[in-house]
């Protein structure tokens, strides 16, 4: 069939290209979607104008969000681009899904603490990370044990959102559970070796400078799954991260217990780290290298007030 041979040669080009499982997934989807409507077609038979079409069809009849028009735009442009190796005439007259200017969601302090208040154990450090060090959901899971820099109090986030590296601070309030964190991965890891396991996933470049790098206890996950699993790339047993499902359930749970009236979410804690620094007067641009925005536009969305000075950062969750 050519539709699966197709699916297989766009997975080996974006595994080629290192990009993560989320984003091999999410192309793989939106190329299946494409080929279904336009009636199991092969996308070298189409042409821009199918693609106008597709998009014109998710805005108008699914009424998607414009990230997720979005989405499909880049997976369709990979397809032809990278895979087919096709030139696309300029896909022209789209009916635009339409992208809602929304105030980010914000909790004041006292909000924040009683949230917190509302968790334990792993979920609370992790929470506490996300608020505190300004961290992304996807950022904490991904997080390894050798990003964790005890003696400089800071935390390395390795490829973020744009496959970009940055530091930011550690909060006093997480330190002793973080080396306590440490300590639990460090047993796991020791038992899984023990059993004959205790790979980890990286990076393909990573393991190909470094063969046995996926066995050190610095390369595993500060926070790992309760069971292996088999990676769906290399078909190997290893324990991955825990899933996001487990901390977005925790807060969303937390949120209720606290009586938050807001529509709290995971996200809303970096909207109030962000938020929280700049009425502590710390400058827009430290902020935005805190929560590595490549334009401080991005961080503008939290306040219009520029320059206010400061210099060393104090995390806010130290405040609460």
């Amino acid at each position: 069939m050519t539709e699966p041979r197709l699916l297989d040669r766009v997975r080996e080009v974006i595994r080629a290209r290192h990009y993560s499982i989320r984003t091999e997934k999410s192309y793989v989807g939106w190329i299946r979607r494409f080929i279904l409507y336009h009636n199991k077609q092969h996308p070298k038979d189409l042409s821009a104008i199918h693609i106008q079409q597709f998009l014109t069809h998710l805005a108008v009849d699914e009424r998607v969000a414009s990230s997720t028009q979005n989405q499909a735009l880049n997976a369709l442009v990979f397809l032809y681009k990278q895979v087919l190796k096709i030139q696309l005439e300029a896909i022209e007259d789209v009916v635009r899904a339409k992208k809602p200017q929304k105030v980010p969601v914000v909790l004041s302090r006292d909000e924040v603490g009683h949230l917190l208040a509302s968790l334990n154990g792993t979920p609370w450090l992790m929470a506490s990370l996300l608020y505190g060090s300004g961290l992304r959901l996807m950022d904490c899971l991904r997080l390894r044990v050798s990003d964790i820099d005890f003696d400089y109090k800071q935390i390395t986030v390795r490829c973020g959102k744009g496959a970009k590296d940055r530091r930011t601070m550690m909060p006093d309030v997480v330190f002793e559970p973080l080396k306590t964190q440490v300590a639990h991965v460090k047993q796991i890891h020791r038992a899984d070796v023990a059993d004959g396991f205790g790979r980890v996933y990286l990076p393909a470049a990573l393991e190909r400078k470094y063969p046995n790098a996926d066995r050190q206890l610095g390369w595993q996950y500060l926070f790992p799954a309760s069971k292996r699993s088999v990676d769906p790339r290399s078909g190997r047993t290893m324990r991955h991260h825990v899933s996001e499902s487990v901390l977005q359930g925790a807060v969303k749970k937390a949120v209720r217990i606290a009586g938050l009236e807001k529509p709290a979410t995971c996200h809303t804690l970096r909207h109030s780290f962000a938020t929280h620094l700049l009425e502590d007067g710390y400058d827009i641009r430290t902020v935005q290298e805190l929560l590595g925005h490549k334009d401080v536009r991005t961080t503008m969305i939290y306040t219009h007030v520029l320059n206010r000075g400061g210099q060393a950062v104090r995390s806010p969750l130290d405040r609460c």
